[in-house]
């Protein structure tokens, strides 16, 4: 399939491209599957975001038509200042491109910056029904967790995440497990609208991941997974200072022990040896496996050693984000150049779908 550009567009995206050497139309071309994600800007990238996804979305930019996005949208559910918005989405941003992100492989933009995404959500709004809303898992957590602010945007949170991943008619989705109710609901709300209107226009997304299970990263606390929720105990930041992360894993909850050889490990112990496997080597794993097995490991020693291989794993990817945080004008460049690419999509998509449901296209 050929997108064809305007003249104007045209003129937008060579002025505004990061990289005026790379070709114009290699994302426009004979496009391919189509993948959508997005992450909510509410605060830095973690563990859990690199693993859980962005290894992803390495290997995505370079098989398939993407669009990443930053999800400020989706953050207004829990009320954030202006100036808390506005630093976090650049974060984002910033931490997307240093960790290896490429605007000319792939399409980078903000939520915000596409009008289309909010037309497409009032039109699947049309068709989303209070009693499947209240039932998702997460809007009832959250109605628990904060019941002063049960708003409008918690409730119809998994239509907003059809809007983004319809408005390009994406395929694949690289979705963490405590999203696949809500791409489930994408599913069902562009089953609805095709059979609404008698016309297969929308596709239908699937969770989408190179390893065969969905990568579940570990908390420090034991508690869960990985997550900014659970608090600054719980959580490695991509950006974490060396000695604050050595902080954090040596005060991480262990046991005593285990009682005899070949005892089973306890869930915070387990999570310690979880985050090992993703950062050290195997020798280096297989050790203090086998010391456990023994009975007679050493936490730490066990710590101490995870927090070494953790700091060589993080220092790079922290220098990176320093320096790209710093460089204000390329950051501005990509995310207009990315606003562009991802209109083309966008539009292209409301044009057709308000033709399907009845208006004219004035």
């Amino acid at each position: 399939m050929m997108i064809l550009l305007s003249n104007k567009s045209i003129k937008r995206l060579k002025t505004n491209r990061p990289n005026q050497n790379q070709p114009l139309f290699c994302k426009f071309v004979n496009m391919k599957e189509v993948v959508v994600s997005g992450i909510r800007p509410t605060g830095k990238l973690h563990l859990g975001n690199y693993f859980g996804a962005f290894k992803n979305f390495l290997r995505l930019q370079e098989q398939f038509d993407s669009y990443f996005f930053i999800a400020d949208y989706h953050s207004l559910t829990t009320h954030p200042t202006p100036g808390d918005l506005s630093a976090s989405v650049k974060r984002v941003l910033a931490e997307y491109i240093a960790l290896g992100l490429d605007p000319e492989q792939c399409t980078i933009y903000f939520q915000s910056d596409l009008p289309e995404t909010a037309e497409l959500y009032l039109f699947l709004n049309m068709n989303a029904y209070l009693g499947e809303l209240e039932r998702v898992t997460s809007f009832k957590e959250k109605a628990r967790t904060q019941p002063d602010n049960i708003n409008a945007g918690l409730l119809t949170y998994p239509v907003l995440m059809a809007a983004d991943i319809l408005l390009h008619r994406g395929i694949k989705v690289p979705v963490g497990k405590d999203q696949e109710q809500h791409l489930e609901m994408s599913r069902t709300f562009a089953n609805r609208f095709n059979r609404l209107y008698n016309n297969e226009y929308f596709p239908e997304p699937q969770a989408f991941s190179f390893e065969q299970n969905l990568v579940k990263v570990p908390g420090l606390t034991g508690t869960g997974k990985m997550s900014k929720s659970a608090g600054e105990a719980d959580t490695i930041y991509l950006d974490e200072e060396a000695s604050v992360l050595n902080k954090k894993i040596m005060r991480a909850v262990s046991d005593s022990g285990p009682s005899e050889p070949g005892a089973p490990k306890s869930v915070p112990v387990q999570n310690l040896f979880d985050l090992m496997g993703l950062v050290s080597n195997a020798e280096t794993i297989q050790f203090f496996e086998d010391s456990h097995t023994a009975g007679n490991i050493r936490y730490g020693d066990f710590k101490k050693q995870l927090a070494a291989d953790m700091e060589i794993f993080i220092a790079p990817l922290r220098d990176k984000i320093q320096a790209t945080l710093g460089d204000e004008k390329r950051l501005n460049d990509i995310a207009k150049f990315g606003a562009e690419k991802a209109r083309v999509s966008a539009q292209k998509t409301i044009r057709e779908v308000r033709e399907i449901i009845g208006f004219s296209n004035r």
